[in-house]
């Protein structure tokens, strides 16, 4: 009885009884300026504002006389001298029971149903294991695509980026990692994705099957950048909790370029200014804490396998965002809309693509086939203009040769769907392609 009524109890225990008073003393560009709580708050904090309480706010600024909020919604009807309470620090309460759930960034059911949250609160900001105490990498995962068993392997604890434009087949690849890759749990953070985009990556993308293992967290395009931002933050926070269980976790968040935005948003309220391309000098450490508390957990936790995808316009992988990423993953994987557009899915650039789990992720015959297979590929990346305006004289260069012979069941082999037989099964494809 105990164990049924602890969720209800913990709801309970988590009721103020009551809260301090601020009051607002100007409103400015989207941000309010409170009065009497100077002494009490933290930044960080979380605030309800007006006299119903019915719009929630974070404090993004203190002063010796005055705090900075910045509200989750507009500001319309507010006036001078309207309350706010002071909350304090951002918490999140996971259970068991969220699995199959969409929830928003405060942990609220966003699909009809009652939920109950979990008996102990987490901060959404947390510190990552400890470096000395981390376990290494884990095994190699089955993954569900030829591509990713074979040549860009993803193993347990392995944090990759995945860097693509918009309408290159992004969403459809979270998907099948979520349905077919090798995990106890699955948290899918959906950070500014467009309403209409929900219910067809939940129902349709996912289906029943994915969605029984996933919690979804999701704040629309529509939502203040205080809860985009959060949703990444919180869909970290779901993560760890079951990592802390025992549980090996895939973490999908879409996108890291969303968050980004928001958070700039944010510091720029914050009155922080502009370096990175527009970008604040904070963005830096929040994507790279946002990654590090992803990976292997230490003895006793499970393990928290990490997708982060990043919007890469024209394809520029060296703009702030997608250059801070990639210096703390252990692989990244580009998406290419030439490849795309000719219809081949998913739309991987493996010459661009790296996992930095090999050597050690494979053994020495599949590390020679992943090798040969690599060659092929830019020997047809470096001839290929020459092929195809029937400049190339056969016998020029072997490598060549083998390449235009063997590419067009090659580039196939990549948007197969991995064998019943899983890696094993992929290799064994890979190996009799490569026999031609």
């Amino acid at each position: 009885m105990t164990e049924i009524f602890a969720p209800l109890c913990h709801e309970i225990a988590r009721v103020a009884v009551s809260h301090p008073i601020g009051r607002v003393v100007s409103v400015g560009a989207g941000t309010l300026q409170v009065r009497g709580l100077q002494h009490v708050a933290a930044l960080g904090d979380r605030v309800e504002i007006g006299a119903s309480r019915a719009t929630g706010g974070e404090i993004i600024a203190l002063g010796p006389d005055v705090l900075t909020v910045l509200p989750d919604n507009g500001l319309e009807g507010l006036t001078i001298a309207a309350e706010v309470a002071l909350c304090g620090p951002a918490l999140i309460s996971p259970d068991e029971s969220w699995l199959g759930r969409i929830v928003d960034p405060a942990g609220k059911p966003l699909d009809g149903r009652p939920l109950l949250s979990g008996n102990q609160s987490r901060r959404l900001t947390a510190a990552p294991p400890a470096p000395a105490r981390r376990r290494r990498l884990g095994a190699r995962q089955s993954t569900g695509k030829v591509v990713f068993d074979t040549i860009l392997p993803i193993v347990r604890g392995q944090r990759i980026g995945l860097f693509a434009g918009s309408g290159v087949g992004k969403s459809s690849l979270l998907g099948a990692f979520a349905r077919a890759l090798t995990a106890d749990v699955v948290v899918i953070a959906l950070v500014g994705e467009r309403g209409r985009e929900l219910r067809e990556f939940t129902e349709t993308i996912l289906g029943p099957k994915g969605m029984a293992r996933c919690v979804v967290v999701t704040a629309t395009s529509d939502r203040s950048a205080l809860l985009r931002r959060r949703c990444a933050l919180t869909g970290m926070a779901v993560a760890e909790y079951f990592r802390d269980q025992g549980n090996h976790v895939l973490l999908l968040v879409d996108s890291v370029t969303r968050f980004a935005e928001a958070h700039r948003e944010i510091a720029l309220a914050a009155g922080e200014p502009a370096s990175l391309r527009g970008y604040p000098a904070s963005l830096q450490h929040a994507i790279m804490s946002l990654a590090e508390r992803a990976g292997p957990g230490e003895e006793g936790q499970g393990d928290i396998t990490a997708v982060f995808s990043v919007l890469v316009a024209g394809s520029d992988m060296d703009e702030p965002v997608a250059d801070i990423l990639r210096g703390v993953l252990d692989g990244h994987v580009v998406m290419d809309r030439r490849i795309a557009e000719r219809g081949r899915f998913p739309a991987i650039d493996v010459l661009r693509s790296v996992s930095r789990s090999l050597p050690q992720a494979a053994t020495a015959e599949e590390n020679a086939l992943i090798t040969r297979a690599r060659a092929l590929f830019s020997a047809w990346d470096r001839a290929e203009m020459m092929v195809q305006a029937g400049l190339y004289q056969k016998g020029s260069d072997p490598m060549v040769d083998q390449a235009i012979r063997l590419w067009p069941a090659l580039d196939a082999l990549m948007a197969d769907d991995a064998p019943e037989t899983g890696v094993t099964g992929s290799f064994a494809r890979l190996r009799h392609c490569l026999e031609g």
